[in-house]
């Protein structure tokens, strides 16, 4: 007439609280309590006036403190066209940030609050990154669900991935569960350091109706870098390059012995790979001595340049193996152009006649 039911009574072990060094490998548990103060839930409303007539629209996104005066990374798409940026911090501590500037091709963002205390992160080195490595995300997935933590695996490197805007960006694959609001948040590798920051996911179902889970997507933070500093310590984006445009080269030239790589379509007069002699028909084969398959491989190479680093090409020309040591240039853009272009519409909109009616 009686039963038992078995009750375990081990001890709870408590997390340590642990400072990220990137010389020792951290629990889960560890990473989290590491850097959930260096996250953000961010919180944005873009209100636009057409023809007198007043919309509002609201979004949100994540991001993390990258210095401790108050510097905060996030993806360009989550601040695109705000007129108020919110954060919020782990304490519960709401923030009006600034946006600082940003780069759409790259889809990140600078923004800014006051302060002088903050935690930031530790930035890792994506180019070591692993397939088969554990990873964590840390954002604010639906807007709500504020400093979630989810854990995967990096699934693929370098993929191809055209965005919504036509974009096509060269992104770590994951199967953490990404989602909207996680856009602009962390992702970290098991030293605790970041390594990429989550901008995208596959979802809905393939062509074929199959459904669609976890894969995600998250910008390297080495590509990103350089245009991150250039933002904050020169107030405009500088992005390296080369000076050529290049494509893969086909499959049937490849069927004809050409080997491949990044086969040069165009060299721009001036720019840095035609003072190092490159010619248009060239084929860059390989960079600093690692083979490329093709124009992804010589672009991730460049993203993870300063302006002034050396990259050593290996060049197929005409049947002949060249080396050719190219000094990386620097292009540069005004980090609020797009913003301030969003403005000037909006300002436009505002001061059209109400043809149409609507009142104001």
């Amino acid at each position: 007439g009686s039963t038992q039911i078995e009750v375990s009574d081990r001890q709870v072990a408590e997390v340590r609280q642990v400072k990220v060094d990137g010389k020792q490998q951290l629990t889960m548990p560890e990473v989290y309590a590491a850097n959930v103060n260096s996250v953000v839930s961010i919180n944005v409303s873009t209100t636009t006036n057409v023809f007198g007539r007043t919309t509002e629209s609201a979004a949100s996104g994540s991001g993390f403190f990258i210095t401790k005066d108050g510097y905060i990374l996030t993806n360009y798409h989550v601040i695109e066209g705000a007129s108020t940026v919110k954060v919020t911090a782990y304490d519960g501590t709401t923030y009006d940030a600034a946006v600082i500037g940003g780069d759409e091709d790259y889809d990140i963002a600078v923004i800014k609050v006051e302060g002088t205390n903050f935690q930031p992160v530790v930035i890792g080195k994506s180019g070591s990154v692993q397939i088969g490595e554990t990873v964590a995300a840390v954002g604010n997935p639906l807007g709500e669900l504020t400093f979630s933590l989810t854990v995967g695996y990096v699934s693929a490197l370098d993929r191809e991935v055209t965005m919504s805007n036509n974009v096509t960006m060269e992104l770590i694959q994951t199967d953490c569960a990404i989602n909207s609001g996680n856009s602009g948040g962390a992702l970290f590798n098991l030293y605790g350091e970041v390594i990429g920051i989550t901008n995208a996911k596959y979802s809905g179902s393939s062509g074929s109706g199959a459904s669609i889970d976890n894969i995600g997507f998250a910008i390297p933070i080495n590509s990103v870098r350089s245009i991150v500093d250039s933002i904050i310590e020169k107030g405009y984006v500088a992005k390296p390059y080369i000076g050529v445009m290049v494509s893969d080269v086909s499959d049937e030239a490849k069927s004809y012995g050409t080997p491949a790589g990044a086969a040069v379509v165009s060299v721009t007069e001036g720019g840095p790979a035609e003072k190092a002699g490159l010619q248009a028909n060239d084929i860059i084969t390989a960079v600093d001595g690692k083979e490329i398959s093709g124009k992804s491989g010589l672009s991730s190479s460049i993203a993870d340049c300063a302006a002034g680093d050396k990259l050593t090409l290996s060049v197929y020309r005409q049947g002949q193996t060249l080396t050719v040591t190219v000094t990386v240039g620097e292009q540069t853009t005004s980090a609020l152009a797009n913003q301030q272009q969003q403005q000037q519409q909006q300002q436009q909109q505002q001061t059209m006649p109400d043809i149409f009616g609507f009142g104001g």
